[in-house]
């Protein structure tokens, strides 16, 4: 999945998306980590005139369903449930075959989240007393980016607005969608198999166009960028608590990703 994500847009003065570009204007848009369970606002772009046109937003990164009505709701089900993805194959039906809860934001509510890299944990068998591989595993942690390391690049999103209705106030909500993993994920988040959809140009501003079909949103939301076009490194175990989260920290003890 996607639950700790990077923006570190300190040296852009636009953010671009083929021929549309946006000066950045009094935005936070330097995030070096962040947790998705800080339950904070993120950058994403929010489609404008049927996608022809984009503004920047920061947006609470949760997509809260309607059936939560306030804050005590929603604290009860964050005990049990997180909504900060949303699987590509779920997006519009559910696996009981129903309407998603994502449905509205699939439809409705397309957006692009801003990204640097992102992290995820890698599950390495532990080797026993002697000599030999037991059932504990270690979780190390790796940064996974683009070739080239871009300042910014974007991931598939869906957006809702939740009406906190003990307040009677509303803000727009969203989660990142993940699509199955290619060959570099499968050997970094070796447990879950997941990926965030990261979406070239021409896909992402697709993406965010009105009037899409219901097929064409579940192509481009399974879309599975080619692991030739990604790095990785390992970073410290308590990366998130670090100055540069994306140093990158060796472990002697752990085996390459590719034999």
């Amino acid at each position: 999945m996607c639950y700790y994500n990077e923006c570190k847009v300190t040296r852009a003065e636009f953010i671009r998306l083929l021929a549309i570009e946006k000066e950045l204007k009094n935005l936070q848009l330097n995030r070096p980590a962040q947790s998705g369970f800080d339950y904070r606002d993120w950058p994403i772009l929010v489609p404008v005139e049927g996608g022809k046109d984009f503004e920047i937003k920061n947006v609470h990164w949760e997509y809260i369903p309607a059936f939560i009505h306030d804050e005590t709701d929603l604290a009860e089900a964050r005990k049990m449930n997180t909504w900060l993805n949303a699987k590509s194959e779920n997006l519009l039906i559910n696996d009981k075959g129903k309407a998603s809860m994502y449905r509205q934001g699939a439809l409705q509510g397309r957006c692009l989240v801003l990204s640097s890299g992102f992290y995820e944990w890698r599950h390495i068998q532990k080797i026993g007393k002697k000599g030999k591989p037991i059932k504990a595993t270690e979780a190390i942690p790796y940064r996974i980016t683009l070739k080239g390391r871009p300042e910014y690049f974007f991931m598939a999103g869906v957006s809702r607005v939740w009406t906190n209705q003990g307040r009677g106030a509303s803000a727009l909500t969203f989660a990142i969608v993940t699509t199955e993993a290619n060959d570099l994920m499968k050997r970094i988040h070796n447990k879950k198999q997941r990926m965030p959809t990261i979406l070239p140009a021409a896909l992402a501003a697709e993406w965010i166009q009105e009037g899409l079909s219901e097929k064409r949103i579940k192509e481009i939301a399974s879309y599975q960028l080619p692991a030739e076009q990604m790095e990785a490194w390992t970073v410290a175990r308590d990366f998130i608590k670090t100055p540069d989260p994306s140093k990158e920290v060796a472990y002697a003890e752990i085996p390459p990703l590719y034999e």
